[in-house]
């Protein structure tokens, strides 16, 4: 299907991060052909504001079964998205699955089986890494030698709670999966890709509710130290941000280097430059301010072509499901000590 239109449709909208993966999806030429919303009322009238002329079915398995479809992409609750992209992968579809793409070892055992089986793509959406052109520009001059060897990231990626927008399942521990594997698997994803690791382990994890004593299935606080054979990682991850700041949180990932440091403010500089995607490098040379705000990235024009041409431009197959193994193992451990 080399210069076909790839067709997808959209089962699951519990996360408003499915409208950034349908506009991705479009601005890289795919053709959005049906959607199935799910149970959430408030979210489904929500989806379909934004997306007037798409069509819904009532059923996915319409979906599943219209063999003109190539890929499905869904947000669905955390803890069902791994089901949503096994059933859709053995009728012959590819998915593109919004991070968490998993909260168990078992499913993620159960898609490694899948996807061998079936050849298909199992794609987590890594937003923070795939759509942030600070990161990328970050490891451009990474693998350009501009900080020397990679020795260690910090990750820290702080979410404001916006408590009356949050459905049920955000406060259901078996639900959304904990806090290190919703929220850190960003973090996580980015250690791998900015070290250039294949691999890692979880040296220590932990996590806690300090602020949130009337739910005690959500985990407000999180944090994770892991190391490959040649670098070291912290994350912290929290439902903190306040109220006062201009965005939903001010996500910061320093990489340092045996030769300098690269800071990445993604989302808000408080010392007053406007927006995010702000860079600052220090070497050998001095200090650097890079604005990356009209940078471009490339993670759904790959995808797509991944999609045509079944190969593996945007990611690498294993490195999603790395990821996500480390992550929920992360998780795991920290609820073992909780």
């Amino acid at each position: 299907m080399d210069s076909e239109t790839v067709r997808f449709a959209v089962v699951g909208v519990d996360h408003g991060h499915i409208d950034g993966m349908v506009q991705g999806l479009r601005s890289a030429g795919a053709e959005c052909v049906g959607a199935f919303g799910g149970d959430d009322d408030r979210r489904c009238a929500a989806f379909a504001e934004a997306f007037p002329d798409m069509p819904t079915v009532d059923d996915p398995r319409k979906l599943y079964a219209d063999a003109s479809i190539d890929v499905i992409a869904t947000a669905a609750v955390p803890a069902d998205r791994a089901g949503i992209a096994i059933e859709a992968m053995r009728a012959g579809k590819d998915v593109l699955v919004d991070k968490p793409a998993a909260t168990t070892l078992e499913q993620i055992a159960e898609l490694r089986a899948t996807v061998s089986q079936t050849g298909r793509i199992w794609a987590a959406y890594f937003g923070e890494r795939f759509n942030s052109q600070a990161t990328n520009k970050a490891a451009e001059l990474v693998r350009a030698g501009a900080i020397g060897d990679v020795v260690q990231t910090i990750g820290l990626g702080p979410h404001r709670l916006n408590r009356p927008t949050r459905p049920p399942w955000f406060f259901q521990r078996d639900r959304y999966g904990g806090i290190i594997t919703d929220i850190a698997s960003h973090q996580v994803d980015q250690f791998l890709y900015l070290t250039g690791s294949t691999s890692a382990e979880i040296v220590a994890a932990t996590v806690g509710n300090h602020a949130n004593p009337d739910d005690p299935g959500l985990q407000d606080f999180g944090e994770v130290l892991l190391r490959s054979p040649h670098a070291h990682g912290y994350i912290r991850v929290d439902w903190y941000t306040p109220d006062g700041l201009s965005s939903w949180g001010d996500g910061r990932i320093t990489i340092l280097g045996t030769d300098g440091y690269i800071e990445l403010r993604k989302n808000v500089d408080p010392a007053g430059r406007p927006g995010g995607e702000h860079l600052f490098l220090v070497d050998k040379k001095g200090e650097h301010y890079i604005d990356c705000a009209e940078l471009p990235t490339s993670f759904f024009p790959r995808f797509v072509d991944d999609v045509r041409n079944r190969t593996e431009t945007a990611n690498s197959q294993e490195m999603y499901f790395t990821a996500m193994e480390l992550t929920i193992t992360a998780q795991l451990k920290a609820d073992a000590h909780q």
